[in-house]
C-alpha cells in the first residue's frame, strides 16, 4: 500500500515539473508558444501579445491541468490595477521567500524603490531557487505574498507605483 502512495503522490507532482520545465525552456530560448502532450495530459503554453509572461491553457480532450497553475485573480490585484499600479506576479508554482536566507533581511519591502532587473524574491520549486526580477522602476506599494506560502502561477506578488 505504501507503494501505491508514493507513485500517486510522484504522479500527482509530475505536471506541475512539466509546467516548470517548459517555463523554463520557453525562457532560455525565447519561444512564444510551446505545446506538448505526455502520456495523456496536453499543456500549451503561450505568451500573451508575443511577449510578457506565458499563460496556461487547458486543452479540450486533455486530463484537466493542475489548478494550481491557473493564475490568481484577487481583490487585492484587480484593485491594484485599478490604482494604476503593475503586478509582479509568480511566474510558476511554488514557495514565496522575501530574503535569501531566513536570517538576512527582504530584497525589497514597501515603500522601496525598485529597477527592472532588481531581485525582489525567491521562488522555491522543486528544491530550486528562483529569483524574481523586477521588470518596472518604481515604489513597492503592497507585498501581496506572505513569506513561505505557496503561490500559484500568476499569482500576484507585489504591487509597484511605476515611476513616471
Amino acid at each position: 500500500m505504501e507503494k501505491r502512495n508514493r507513485s500517486s503522490e510522484r504522479s500527482e507532482r509530475e505536471p506541475f515539473k512539466l509546467i516548470e520545465d517548459m517555463l523554463q525552456l520557453m525562457e532560455e530560448r525565447g519561444l512564444v508558444e510551446l505545446e506538448i502532450e505526455q502520456e495523456g495530459l496536453r499543456i500549451r503554453l503561450k505568451r500573451a501579445g508575443g511577449g510578457g509572461q506565458p499563460t496556461l491553457e487547458a486543452l479540450p480532450g486533455s486530463a484537466q491541468a493542475p489548478a494550481a497553475a491557473a493564475p490568481a485573480s484577487g481583490g487585492a490585484a484587480r484593485t491594484a490595477e485599478e490604482a494604476g499600479r503593475v503586478l509582479i506576479r509568480s511566474p510558476m508554482v511554488g514557495t514565496f521567500y522575501r530574503a535569501p536566507t531566513p536570517d538576512s533581511p527582504p530584497f525589497t519591502d514597501a515603500d522601496q524603490e525598485v529597477e527592472p532587473g532588481q531581485v525582489v524574491c525567491i521562488i522555491e520549486a522543486m528544491k530550486l531557487m528562483n529569483e524574481i526580477k523586477s521588470e518596472v522602476s518604481g515604489r513597492i506599494a503592497e507585498v501581496l505574498a506572505e513569506n513561505g506560502d505557496p503561490v500559484e502561477f500568476g499569482q500576484p506578488l507585489f504591487a509597484v507605483e511605476p515611476r513616471a
